[in-house]
């Protein structure tokens, strides 16, 4: 199996953290958001990580070859086309018969990956389940459970499974030849080729793909649903609460072994960096980077980038790296 993971994008729902950092980069339970998302495919048989890179995507390559022995290769996007111009830039890599695994890194989830092993339909499109569907992608499904179309942001209640940002296609070949198909004939939607359209013209050609339903899934797009996705990695087994020196802790939270806390209350769901410094402060609910400096404050619902410093009377702060605000 082959994994494409499109990161190109620009994360402006991020600044100003992804002023200086990509989006993928941001961590969360003291580990970036594509670091937990490669930890998830572990259990996979992945013979290739490609990843469709593009503003400080160097970063991204130092960060794979510092942490993961993994076969990757990185390919640019100079141009923000969509979805479906992304993953065809990869064409030289994934254009065999061999499955491919299409993953957006905004996402991070909760299912069973081992259905993969054994998969036989064209494609399998991971979805959840939502009350209200009216602000998502949706695919609509027939009575034998297979997708007939895709619906994006509908005007009713029916379809009600949003299409999360997770792909699996069992032949790559058949897979840039709809990408092809579609770009070659302009198919797109609001001036970018989206994946969705793809697939339509390989449903309409005769592919069979089915949906699974995940049972969680979490956005790391903007600083609420950080926060957010911070809050649940904490509460299911990131935390590290029990090594925590230095502070009165209340858990869950992630404390990094090199970040120095004294006279302060810790908790719950904060997670700190490496090398950061806290000192006669109360925080919680907040992500502190790595090397950043807080004092004399409380904070909550904050994050507080790289070589931050924050000092004084703060409720709540969302500061980029090396900046400061000092009262």
């Amino acid at each position: 199996m082959k994994v494409v993971i499109p990161l190109a994008g620009f994360g402006t729902r991020l600044r100003p953290h992804t002023h200086t950092k990509p989006k993928p980069l941001f961590p969360v339970a003291g580990k970036p958001v594509l670091g937990h998302l490669i930890d998830k495919l572990a259990s996979l048989d992945v013979s290739e990580y490609i990843f469709i890179t593009g503003y400080l995507g160097d970063q991204v390559e130092k960060y794979m070859a510092e942490n993961y022995r993994v076969n990757a290769h990185y390919v640019q996007q100079p141009e923000m086309l969509g979805q479906s111009h992304a993953i065809a830039l990869a064409r030289d890599y994934i254009a065999t018969d061999e499955p491919v695994f299409v993953i957006f890194v905004d996402t991070l989830f909760e299912t069973d990956l081992n259905t993969l092993k054994n998969y036989k339909d064209d494609a399998l499109i991971f979805v959840k389940e939502v009350e209200d569907p009216r602000r998502f992608g949706v695919a609509a499904l027939n009575g034998e459970g297979y997708v007939t179309h895709f619906v994006e942001k509908p005007a009713t209640m029916e379809n009600k499974l949003a299409v999360i940002g997770l792909y699996y296609f069992s032949s790559g070949k058949k897979l840039v030849a709809a990408l092809d198909e579609q770009i070659n004939n302009k198919i797109m939607t609001k001036g970018e080729y989206f994946l969705a359209d793809a697939m339509t013209l390989m449903i309409k050609g005769g592919a069979k793909v089915r949906t699974q339903e995940v049972s969680v899934w979490l956005d790391a797009g903007t600083p609420e649903a950080v926060l957010e996705t911070n809050r649940y990695l904490l509460d299911n087994g990131k935390d590290n609460s029990a090594s925590v020196q230095g502070a009165l802790v209340i858990p869950p939270v992630y404390v990094h072994p090199t970040a120095t806390i004294m006279d302060s209350v810790i908790g719950p769901h904060v997670s700190i960096g490496a090398n950061a410094k806290v000192t006669a402060s109360i925080l919680r609910d907040s992500i502190i980077d790595d090397n950043a400096q807080v004092a004399n404050v409380q904070l909550e619902t904050s994050l507080v980038g790289r070589n931050g410093k924050v000092e004084g009377r703060f409720k709540s702060v969302n500061i980029g790296d090396t900046s400061s605000v000092i009262v």
